[in-house]
């Protein structure tokens, strides 16, 4: 990876390396756009491979999270952090220093709860920093409102591909029952879908199966079921060359980031196959409608009323794609771009004045 280009290339405003030895922590932190306002983004704890791939998804995350805020028309920026290591060997005393790099920054970067960390981190990061989000006695964390959105889209996405918003009988693959996937599933069960469901933890699975009734397939089967609609709600990178022939489903609608591992390849790939994608940083921006809720004062009501926006704004996206001929990716990117650019009009215009 050439770093300075590949940031230049993405558009980021400002790339931060987090080191310390006492305690031992190892964080980036990418900030891609604040024109809306202060970048937004989760931190996520993970064992990477190599530094060069910490970089990469704190690099595609982040500037997901421009594109996510943007579509849901909130005015905060995009950003994402990530603390390279095992969650084994999470401390407090380290996520106490990773506070301390977050308030250094006083407010360009807020963040909060992703992959390993915990309502309970969260409060320990906030022993060291008013800017971090999430906090459970709050908003309850972001899981419920993200699936919430990710089964609206699942709706929109169903009314503009079948021309209805009934979706009992249907039959539908979860992959990955996290606090998202599993939220999903209640939502889904309770709408009459047949489920079909895996992760890489068996009691997960098992609870899904004895709360819904699920069928639960090995982790490699899940991409071959013969469904109508596919949600990646794991990790990101699963749409690729390997996976794409094996899908039968007609609609992938999921919570994961970052789903496409080659936005313009995959995305049109996705098309020859007459597959409708819905962008992931569309349908899954349930999660920083409720915590940017939670950073102006929490009102419940009016966070849900901004999660059910993400229906209408992925038919917009579909009608988008389908008039002009584009992958429903880049419609989304057009549409919140459009959106970035007359925030930066009007912040040139008031300085010029």
């Amino acid at each position: 990876m050439q770093l300075f280009e590949t940031v230049r290339e993405m558009g980021h405003e400002q790339i931060l390396y987090c080191h310390g030895k006492n305690p031992d922590i190892r964080a980036i932190i990418a900030i891609h756009d604040t024109s809306l306002g202060p970048a937004m983004g989760a931190t996520r704890l993970y064992p990477y491979i190599n530094e060069e791939a910490a970089l990469k998804d704190a690099l595609r995350l982040s500037r997901g999270m421009t594109y996510k805020a943007a579509c849901a028309n909130i005015p905060v920026g995009g950003g994402k952090a990530v603390i390279i290591a095992n969650s084994a060997d999470k401390t407090d005393e380290m996520l106490r220093a990773y506070g301390r790099f977050i308030e250094s920054l006083k407010g360009r970067f807020i963040t909060g709860q992703d992959v390993n960390i915990t309502p309970q981190d969260v409060r320990t990061i906030k022993q060291e920093t008013n800017y971090v989000v999430g906090v459970e006695e709050k908003s309850g964390g972001p899981a419920p409102i993200t699936a919430l959105g990710v089964f609206l889209g699942i709706k929109a996405a169903v009314e503009f591909s079948w021309q209805t918003q009934r979706i009992e009988g249907m039959r539908i693959a979860v992959q990955g029952l996290g606090n998202v996937g599993k939220n999903l599933c209640q939502h889904l069960h309770e709408d009459g879908v047949e489920l079909f469901v895996t992760d890489i933890n068996p009691e997960k699975t098992a609870e899904i199966k004895r709360l819904y009734g699920a069928t639960v397939v090995e982790p490699e089967e899940i991409y071959s079921l013969d469904v109508d609609i596919f949600s990646p709600c794991a990790m990101g990178g699963i749409i690729n060359s390997q996976t794409i022939p094996l899908i039968q489903a007609k609609i992938i609608a999921g919570a994961a980031n970052n789903q496409l591992e080659n936005e313009r390849l995959h995305g049109q790939r996705l098309i020859d196959k007459g597959i409708l994608y819905c962008p992931d940083y569309v349908i899954n921006a349930g999660g920083i409608i409720n915590v940017y809720n939670e950073m102006i004062g929490y009102d419940e009501d009016k966070a849900f009323k901004q999660v059910n926006n993400i229906y209408d704004t992925l038919l917009k996206i579909f009608g988008i794609a389908h008039q002009q001929g584009i992958t429903t990716n880049d419609a989304s990117k057009r549409l919140a771009e459009e959106r970035i650019l007359k925030a930066r009009n009007r912040k040139n215009q008031q300085i010029a004045a």
